[in-house]
């Protein structure tokens, strides 16, 4: 069995909200991404937000492959910390996404990148759980295949 490093298969784009110019750079790059991954028919493209209003999370999240929406998720939670409910919405698309079949790369377009880096860090504690459900899904998908 070959060992695989997974880290090179990360890419984040982040956004900085300090000038109009960058808005629109930024929004140019989404419309790029989007249109990019909606003529490749491997390619998911997953948009997914959270939000928490009156102590109530609400989670969506949009699956689309070839410019089709496949799977639209929504929950709502009660007493969630804004973290573990962002943490579940990233955990719930991955886990739609790589179970799709012939997909051999997923787009994650978020608004909430400082808990997505928190999947990545392995010192974070408190939502080791997500990390580790998160990643062996990952490895799971990037392992069935060389062209994931």
């Amino acid at each position: 069995m070959t060992y695989r490093h997974f880290f090179s298969c990360f890419l984040f784009h982040l956004s900085f909200n300090q000038s109009g110019n960058n808005i629109e750079s930024h929004i140019y790059l989404l419309n790029e991404i989007a249109f990019k991954s909606s003529l490749n028919p491997t390619i998911t493209l997953v948009i997914s937000n959270t939000s928490i209003k009156n102590n109530i999370a609400t989670s969506i999240s949009h699956i689309h492959i070839h410019n089709k929406m496949v799977i639209k998720t929504l929950y709502h939670v009660v007493n969630v910390m804004t973290t573990k409910a962002k943490l579940f919405t990233i955990r719930c698309s991955i886990n739609q996404a790589t179970n799709l079949n012939s997909i051999n790369k997923i787009i994650i377009i978020t608004d909430f990148i400082h808990a997505t880096k928190k999947v990545f860090d392995s010192s974070s504690h408190p939502y080791q759980i997500y990390a580790v459900v998160i990643s062996n899904k990952l490895r799971k998908f990037f392992t069935k295949s060389h062209n994931n």
